[in-house]
């Protein structure tokens, strides 16, 4: 299992917007599902940073993740900038796995 773990600050006037972007529901939602090797998307809004969240996206492995960003390279790159604008800031926290 892979979990791409990424860190937002979202413009203080473009919450709202930039939730419903990130949400599992949204664009990105939307895009990853089209893979069989998506998991899910999880988008947590920090209780004391009104514009810090955290979204993790799950997949089966860092290989077919990894190639389904080459194959939808397009798409992914539309989304990245339709994103951006929404934010102040975007990092990739890490890459994990679960332990048992």
């Amino acid at each position: 299992m892979l979990v791409v773990v990424w860190e937002y600050r979202a413009k203080a006037e473009r919450t709202d917007d930039f939730e419903s972007f990130y949400r599992p529901d949204g664009p990105w939602g939307d895009l990853f599902r089209q893979s069989p090797a998506f998991v899910s998307t999880t988008l947590m809004k920090d209780l004391r940073d009104a514009k810090r969240f955290i979204v993790a996206d799950r997949w089966t492995s860092e290989l077919l993740y990894e190639e389904f960003k080459r194959e939808r390279s397009d798409e992914y790159l539309s989304l990245s900038e339709r994103g951006a604008r929404l934010y102040e800031h975007e990092q990739e926290i890490g890459r994990f796995d679960f332990l048992d």
